[in-house]
Order: C-alpha cells, then sequence, then structure tokens
C-alpha cells in the first residue's frame, strides 16, 4: 500500500477547472486565512465595495450565502436590490453581486443567497465572531486552488471555468423529475431460502432455516442450517442486511454468496428466478 506524506500540511483542491489556452499561465493570488477552534476557515470578503466582513470559506458549500446586514450594506436587497422573499429562517433573496473580492482577488457577477442562517449565527454567537456568511461554490470553482494550513494561506489560480447556479439547476432538476417509482418491498428475485437471526445472535451471518425445494438456493447448494455471511459482496449481519442486499440482485444473474457450513467457510453460486 502507498503511503502519502503531505509534507507542510499542504492540500491541493481541484476544481475540475480547464487549461487555459493562451500560452502565459495566470498569475497565482495568495489570500490569508484564519482558522477557528472548530477547524473552519474564515476569510475577509469586500461586497460591491462594501465591507470587509468576515465569512467561512467552505470548500463544501453548494451555494454562497450572505448575511442580511450584507445585503444591506452591499444593495442587494431593499430598494434597487433583490425582493425578498421568506423561509423558515426569515428573509430570504437569490440575487447577484457584482463584484466579490478577497484580498487582492475579485469575480463578477457571483450568484449569492441572502439570509441569516441559523447555523451560522450559533456559530458566531458561541465563537463571540462576527461571522456574515459562507463563501461556496459559485466563487472557489472559477479557480484551481491550494489550500496551506500550515501557513493558514489560499492560493488561487483563475481558470476559465464558468461555475453554473447550482440553485437554478436543482430547482430545473427537482420540476422535471418524473414521479417517484412505486417502491417494493421485496427482492427483485426468488431465492427460494428462509433466514433468521436470534436477539442477542452477535456471529457474523445470519442462519438458513429452509431451503425451498428446487428454488435457486436448493440448485446451488444451500443447506438449512448454513450461516450466510455474505451476497454478491455485501455483508448479511442482519435481516435487514440480507433483504438490502438479495434487493440488489438482477434475476437470472450468477450470484456468489458465502456461506459458513459447521467450521468451513465456502462460495457458492446462486442464480435467483424471476419473480417477487
Amino acid at each position: 500500500m502507498k503511503r502519502w506524506s503531505l509534507s507542510a500540511a499542504l492540500l491541493v483542491v481541484c476544481c475540475a477547472a480547464p487549461l487555459r489556452s493562451d500560452s502565459t499561465p495566470p498569475s497565482p493570488v495568495k489570500v490569508p486565512f484564519d482558522l477557528l477552534i472548530t477547524k473552519h476557515m474564515v476569510v475577509s470578503i469586500k461586497v460591491n465595495g462594501k465591507g470587509p466582513f468576515k465569512v467561512i470559506f467552505d470548500t463544501g458549500a453548494p451555494v454562497t450565502l450572505l448575511s442580511n446586514k450584507i445585503g444591506k450594506k452591499a444593495g442587494l436587497t431593499g430598494k434597487g436590490g433583490a425582493m425578498s422573499g421568506f423561509s423558515l429562517f426569515g428573509p430570504v433573496a437569490q440575487t447577484e453581486v457584482k463584484k466579490l473580492e478577497i484580498g487582492p482577488l475579485q469575480a463578477d457577477y457571483v450568484p449569492v443567497i441572502v439570509m441569516d442562517h441559523p447555523t451560522v449565527e450559533v456559530l458566531a454567537d458561541a465563537l463571540q465572531e462576527p461571522i456574515e456568511g459562507i463563501i461556496g461554490f459559485p466563487f472557489f470553482a472559477r479557480y484551481r486552488m491550494t489550500l496551506d494550513y500550515q501557513a493558514k494561506e489560499l492560493t488561487f489560480v483563475p481558470s476559465d471555468f464558468k461555475p453554473v447556479d447550482i440553485i437554478q439547476s436543482m430547482m430545473v432538476a427537482i420540476m422535471s423529475r418524473d414521479k417517484p417509482a412505486a417502491r417494493v418491498l421485496a427482492p427483485a428475485g426468488l431465492w427460494g431460502i428462509v433466514v433468521d437471526k436470534e436477539k442477542g445472535d452477535e456471529e457474523a451471518g445470519v442462519t438458513i432455516k429452509e431451503v425451498l425445494p428446487d428454488s435457486a438456493a436448493a440448485l446451488a447448494g444451500l443447506q438449512a442450517g448454513d450461516r450466510l455471511l455474505t451476497l454478491d459482496d455485501r455483508w448479511t449481519d442482519s435481516l435487514a442486511d440480507c433483504y438490502t442486499a438479495a434487493s440488489y440482485a438482477k434475476p437470472g444473474t450468477e450470484i456468489i454468496v458465502k456461506i459458513k457450513r459447521n467450521a468451513d467457510e465456502k462460495e457458492l453460486t446462486v442464480k435467483p428466478n424471476d419473480g417477487l
């Protein structure tokens, strides 16, 4: 097994950005960040020239979220800004920041959501930090980034990648989905076995209590008393695990099952029949 060493606590985050076509590579831009005791990264930003404001930089966030305080000061809501709606957490507006700056780095026309998110507010109150939002995918996906946790420094290299509006894409996907098919709580194939596991039984697998005559299980050589350990490489340590594993097996397909018979473990091939 290979062991990877990250000297100087250096982590490279790739944002699926295509390489630039020109011969002159873009210049990297370095931005400092603070690390909270919760290990969240915090950076200072300016929104439409207003600020600075402290926000969490979150590479896992699908959206950029700014507080109502920033929304008002930067003209994102109210007169001349986006109209606000309401959510379970209060006023909310989806709009676009004309100019979003993190240190010397500037991004134009960044989609944002303006609202006071309770999780951010609780974190700010607990840490006594003026945290005003989260910087997410719509901003950082425009760059190739390097995160140096030891130096507490972000390095950005601009790219030609233009991230889509995640909120709009999600709404389109949700609205265009067909009605979900009804779920049938039964295996798609007929196996011909009855399994059980008694309360307090902590041994791996489930016990095969019965094998039906002329069934797929009988033809494969399974016997009552066998301990079923895995089904198609999925553990069967409980009845729920066993039914879940069986639900993934397609009828007419050869499935490898691992059993324990007496003290010996062996593998058998079962070909479940069509049926519910």
